[in-house]
């Protein structure tokens, strides 16, 4: 099994590092930011909270770090500096407005107008569920999180006046326009050791409740580096960003040399009362051991994640990414049940979906089949959302307002529905699901399409599209074929989006990216899509094109790229590396050509070439395990196609794996299997049994890999033949 040791929280927090690509991989061009953005902070599996050292860099609030939007990211820390450690960061995500980093905890040996000032991190550690530094003042810290809680643990030096200071003013980012600046705040010293406070902060309120183990230290709230004496209550009806001071709570007191104080804090959206629920229910109500408790707990939900998964790695350096790949894809997004602030229903909460443009091809089938009950609590939290609010989210933050990320994409939330529906999985309220399908097709860019024939972005029109289709399938499961056979009407009309004359998408404006990148999705009827393109041998062309297939190496771009060297890069119309989200499925675009070699180089020679260990083993925004997850599965030579109830089958780069699936544990056995590495050819399939029945054709149902089962793949040198002739089924829901 996948264990927490080959785990590298740290792989992804540095700007790209690999060694220079060849071959295929040296032709591919992407503009998009050359850093994981990736954290090493503590965090449980999909939990609500996360906890990491802060500097105020881009985008988590940890590391060093520049905003950037091509390019390599730029310096602003020549080392690696706290000045303390915050809660709730992002993971992998890119340029999403501020971010959160509320509640900052920071342990002093100077006085309290010490705070803020930067900290050398020394021998900085981290596994899943621990993260731990030591600042240059001496103190160690410690820290550990729970599905809604965190504690912090401190050993201090020797010390006649050693404080730990919550700032309770802070948010946001310590870059230009990066700060978020409470509303509204009340803090209150309940009983020695215990505080607790609540702030309103881009309209969410977030509350804590604090514990912290320390008989001969006093506590004491602070204004503006002011200690407030017996005070013991601070209000704020209306905080403005030119009225702001920081403000918080204290505990100080002598320590000796060894000497350890841990702070428990328990977070919730719904009042102080339930973060204290949030914190016992995490962490036990004794006030002593919670860190070693609740670390042991956390590492015990890590090994059960990412023990899902077994595989025969064949390195030491395959196993690490792997399991880190593994481990990314599962800490977005934050589910935090019974916490909604924005309505009163108890029930499925779930925020920082950042977002579905990123995630429903191959994130949310990753956890659909690892973690089947996270999905439908994912789907039940979506349909709230879109009863309460009117709109299905493309993304969802813990925020109140339009961040909604419309401009990425449309219907999106459609797929990942249809995916469930198609499973068979129980849970979700299917009669109301197609309502809120149906009403979410008709907003925004769904009019457009209605009354204008086709939407401009042309990509929303795909999305749309496709999310008729994804409606119709749905319907058609629960028995209503009349509206079904009206939604495929509409869905039909994604063949408006493309050109005959050149077999890619029409001109149109783009979020990030272009028309090649966009032109390869995998579409609800591919032997329509390779009919536009002109016929098999036109469609592999254009892929051959696209990839690279003959092309010379290019040159990425550096630091602050130029306005000549992006023209010149985005006028390849090139594979973006795996770099970018769009074109993340379009190598198993040639298994409906009947060229599933193809997508075996393709695939080679992205696992081998855009991945690595490190800080800087990512080739580019993680994006909430948007490119971890699709590592996963290429890996395992599969790709559930989003929506479809389609996995694709190609080239395992493991000799074998076990995965845990709902259905029962599916073995996965090569046989004629060669170790890969960077210089060597890829691997072909010859054939493919499954529970010693040969598969025909290129592909299964995602139903069907859910089930379990003995699948082995016969591997060798050259292509033989395999998947030319059966190809995967152009129109599933006709299958």
């Amino acid at each position: 099994m996948v264990r927490t040791a080959d785990v590298d929280p740290f792989l992804g927090t540095a700007p790209t590092d690999l060694p220079a690509p060849s071959g295929l991989a040296a032709t591919w061009w992407w503009p998009k930011p050359q850093i994981g953005n990736t954290h090493p902070g503590a965090t449980a599996p999909l939990g609500m909270v996360s906890a990491c050292a802060y500097s105020g860099a881009y985008p988590t609030g940890y590391g060093r770090f520049d905003l950037a939007t091509e390019g390599i990211p730029p310096a602003i820390r020549a080392d690696h500096v706290a000045s303390g450690f915050t809660h709730f960061q992002q993971s992998g995500t890119g340029a999403i407005r501020k971010y959160y980093n509320y509640f900052r905890v920071t342990p002093l040996t100077e006085p309290l107008d010490g705070l803020g000032r930067q900290f050398e991190l020394v021998d900085e550690q981290a596994s899943p569920g621990r993260y731990a530094a030591r600042l240059d003042n001496g103190v160690l810290a410690e820290l550990t999180a729970g599905p809604k809680s965190v504690v912090h643990r401190y050993t201090f030096p020797r010390h006649k006046d050693a404080r730990i200071v919550i700032d309770c003013s802070i948010g946001g980012l310590q870059i230009p326009f990066g700060e978020t600046v409470p509303l509204r705040a009340r803090l209150e010293l309940v009983a020695p050791g215990v505080a607790q406070g609540e702030i309103v902060v881009e309209g969410a309120p977030l509350a804590v409740h604090v514990e912290v183990r320390s008989p001969r230290w006093r506590q004491l709230l602070w204004y503006d580096r002011r200690l407030m004496p017996g005070g013991s209550r601070l209000d704020f009806d209306s905080i403005r960003p030119t009225t702001l001071r920081p403000f918080g709570m204290m505990w100080a007191g002598p320590t000796e040399q060894g000497d350890q104080i841990e702070v428990a804090i328990g977070f919730s959206l719904r009042g102080p009362e339930q973060a204290r629920a949030n914190l016992h229910a995490d962490c036990g109500v004794a006030p002593d051991g919670r860190f070693d408790d609740r670390l042991a707990a956390t590492e015990a939900l890590w090994a059960d994640a990412l023990g899902r998964i077994e595989i025969d790695a064949g390195t030491s350096a395959r196993e690490r990414i792997f399991g880190t790949a593994l481990y990314h894809s599962l800490v977005k997004p934050a589910f935090a049940e019974d916490e909604s602030p924005f309505w009163p229903r108890d029930g499925d909460f779930v925020f920082d979906l950042c977002t579905m443009w990123d995630i429903y091809r191959t994130q949310l089938p990753l956890l659909t089949a690892l973690a089947p009950d996270r999905a439908v609590a994912l789907a039940n939290s979506l349909l709230v959302t879109a009863e309460e609010e009117g709109n299905f989210p493309i993304g969802y933050r813990m925020a109140r307002g339009a961040d909604r990320f419309a401009r990425q994409g449309s219907a999106l939330a459609h797929t990942f529905i249809a995916d469930l529906a198609q499973l068979g999985v129980e849970g979700v309220d299917w009669e109301l699901a197609i309502v809120h399908m149906l009403a979410d097709l008709r907003r925004g860019y769904g009019e457009d399409l209605l009354r204008g024939g086709i939407a401009h972005p042309v990509t929303h029109h795909l999305d749309l599209a496709f999310g008729y289709h994804c409606t119709a399938r749905v319907a058609r499961l629960r028995g209503d074929r009349r509206l079904a056979n009206e939604l495929d009407e509409v869905a039909a009309r994604w063949v408006d989006a493309y050109d005959p004359q050149t077999g890619l998408v029409l001109d149109s404006t783009y979020y990030e990216g272009g028309r090649w990148n966009y032109s390869f999705r995998l579409m609800h009827d591919m032997a329509a899509r390779i009919a536009i393109a002109g016929g098999d041998d036109a469609f592999v062309g254009l892929l051959d094109r696209f990839f690279g297939f003959g092309a010379e190496p290019v040159r990425q771009p550096g630091v602050a790229p130029g306005a000549e060297e992006l023209l010149a890069g985005y006028a390849l119309g090139r594979f973006e590396g795996l770099n970018n989200e769009p074109d993340m499925d379009a190598p198993w675009a040639y298994h409906y050509a009947g060229r599933p070699d193809r997508t075996a180089e393709v695939v080679h020679a992205a696992l081998e070439h855009q991945f690595g260990t490190g800080p800087g083993g990512l080739p580019g925004n993680d994006d909430s395990g948007g490119i971890s997850s699709w590592y996963v599965w290429a890996t395992l030579g599969l790709l559930p196609v989003a929506g479809q109830n389609v996995t694709l089958l190609s080239t395992p780069s493991v000799r074998e794996a076990h995965l845990r699936l709902p259905g029962g544990d599916l073995h996965l056995e090569t046989t004629g299997f060669v170790e890969p590495t960077r210089d060597s050819p890829a691997q072909h399939v010859q054939s493919v049994h499954l529970d010693g029945v040969e598969v025909r054709g290129s592909s299964i149902t995602t139903r069907t890999l859910h089930r379990g089962g003995h699948l082995r793949v016969a591997l060798g040198p050259e292509p033989n033949g395999w998947g030319t002739t059966h190809r995967p089924p152009s129109r599933p829901d006709t299958a």
